[in-house]
């Protein structure tokens, strides 16, 4: 089996910048919502989201992914931008009172949420729209001088379901062709280059088996001169994998850590420098092993 040497970059955030590709950098989820796909309502108290963002980078994140919105499959009520701030402010702020070094990303596609959030301490903002869903954005985060995720998704959360199907060999040249142009429009906005992380969406507007050719396929996409980040934690097209051994049914939540790891190691060996996951620990110890590989090649 022959693997890719991983690509090395530079990401320079508001206030510091990441070495990627040296190692795989791990961002832990906290999902600051009462309707998360994966832990809704878990973490809406403060004090509660504190307490698991310190278990978080104790468990050995690099990065802590703050939400305020959830963005799950079928989601149909967007909250306001002040309700997604009210929820998220208080938690960076209160963690960078604990721990100053600590470096947030603000998963948003609100331009008014960034910008509170990034004033407020966070680094980076991780648009799951890739900058579509707000007019706004591209102009905010090349103000803000902020590390930018641009992901990719086709459709809204409420149409996922009942998006066309991708052909076989469809979903990687499309995905790929996105995400250039959210690339071109984010740079046209004057973000710089160095600034930006590509996320190929798994799950998000795709059909479950659509994903694979995106797993195997990753390095499909270093050809647009970005790094990768890739976020298959708990997602849903594990679990139908996984349901001819478990009885015909999806698995739930907590019955996927091994499918999740399995696909995050995956992806490190495919060249994503980054890797977003629920389950942190697990994670960083799979990406040691990995990375352990990709010294070799």
């Amino acid at each position: 089996m022959a693997f890719i040497r991983r690509e090395e970059f530079i990401w320079r955030l508001r206030s510091r910048f990441l070495r990627l590709g040296v190692r795989t950098l791990v961002m832990g989820v906290l999902n600051v919502t009462p309707d998360s796909f994966s832990d809704g309502n878990r973490f809406l108290d403060p004090d509660a989201a504190l307490h698991q963002a310190l278990r978080i980078f104790d468990e050995g994140a690099d990065i802590l992914d703050i939400g305020g919105e959830s963005t799950r499959p079928g989601a149909r009520n967007a909250v306001t931008a002040q309700q997604e701030m009210d929820r998220v402010l208080p938690v960076i702020e209160a963690l960078l009172r604990v721990r100053p070094e600590s470096v947030i990303s603000i998963d948003t596609y609100k331009a008014a949420t960034a910008r509170a959030a990034v004033h407020a301490g966070a680094e980076i903002v991780n648009d799951v729209s890739g900058f579509m869903w707000d007019e706004d954005m591209a102009a905010a985060c090349a103000g803000l001088n902020c590390g930018v995720v641009l992901m990719h998704t086709r459709g809204r959360p409420d149409n996922w379901r009942t998006q066309p199907r991708l052909e076989q060999g469809e979903v990687v040249p499309l995905v790929k062709r996105d995400l250039a142009k959210r690339l071109a429009s984010a740079l046209a906005a004057g973000v710089a280059p160095d600034r930006i992380v590509l996320d190929p969406g798994y799950g998000f507007g795709k059909t479950f088996g659509s994903n694979y050719p995106l797993l195997a396929h990753l390095d499909a996409l270093r050809d647009l001169g970005r790094p990768l980040l890739a976020g298959v934690s708990r997602k849903s097209f594990l679990a139908r994998a996984l349901a001819g051994i478990h009885g015909g049914e999806d698995p739930p939540m907590s019955q996927r850590g091994a499918a999740t790891i399995a696909a995050t190691t995956a992806v490190i060996l495919g060249g994503a420098q980054i890797v977003r996951v629920h389950d942190v620990r697990p994670a960083v110890e799979a990406a040691c092993i990995a990375d352990a590989i990709l010294a070799e090649v």
